[in-house]
């Protein structure tokens, strides 16, 4: 058994009922729709520009649709790496709800998804503890994804990878011809990331 199955294994194999459905509630897209509607909310009150707004909430919707794209729409039909539910070759993976996913699983679209949010909202954001708090909701969605037995650690790892690449891509756009006019309109960047004006020539 490989090394990413022996992993997966040990994660699966570690549970509890009450766990089964926290993790079956974290994996779920429909969970985080209040999370979604908080980050426009904050992304509306920082910028206070509509069409700055728009433009990012717009590179938001690139930066999913790309990371969902590239996961399912090609690497998981290219690469054909069974799930490990759908694997003979490794231990019996533990079902939760009897819940399989589909047939191939590399790589993580919820990884790359969650990362490509979270890591986008951050670098503009700029601020510690909301970067931090992203960070923990990726952990907890990837996590739940080895939990339920859908997915090796390098189907996430990869997922991961794809989203932070989008999530760079995106915001090297939108520093580039988006941001700056805001940048303007609040008077200098400092003060629309929340740090004051600097002196000097």
């Amino acid at each position: 058994m490989s090394l990413d199955a022996e992993i997966l294994c040990w994660i699966n194999g570690h549970y509890a009922d009450w766990l089964d459905a926290v993790m079956w509630t974290i994996s779920r897209s429909k969970t985080w729709i209040w999370l979604y509607i908080l980050l426009v909310g904050m992304v509306i009150y920082k910028f206070r520009n509509w069409k700055t707004v728009l433009l990012i909430l717009v590179a938001f919707g690139v930066v999913v649709g790309l990371s969902d794209f590239t996961t399912s729409g090609i690497l998981k039909p290219l690469v054909c790496r069974l799930r490990p539910t759908h694997e003979p070759g490794i231990d019996p993976i533990r079902l939760v709800n009897g819940y399989m996913g589909g047939l191939y699983g590399f790589c993580s679209s919820h990884a790359a998804n969650t990362m490509s949010v979270a890591l986008l909202f951050s670098l503009l954001y700029r601020n510690k503890i909301v970067t931090a708090g992203l960070m923990i909701w990726v952990t907890l969605n990837c996590y739940s994804r080895m939990y339920l037995g859908v997915h090796y650690p390098g189907d996430i790892l990869a997922g991961l990878i794809i989203g932070s690449a989008y999530a760079l891509l995106a915001f090297g756009a939108l520093h580039r011809w988006v941001l700056p006019q805001a940048w303007a309109q609040c008077g200098s960047r400092h003060e629309v990331d929340g740090v004051a004006p600097q002196g000097g020539s």
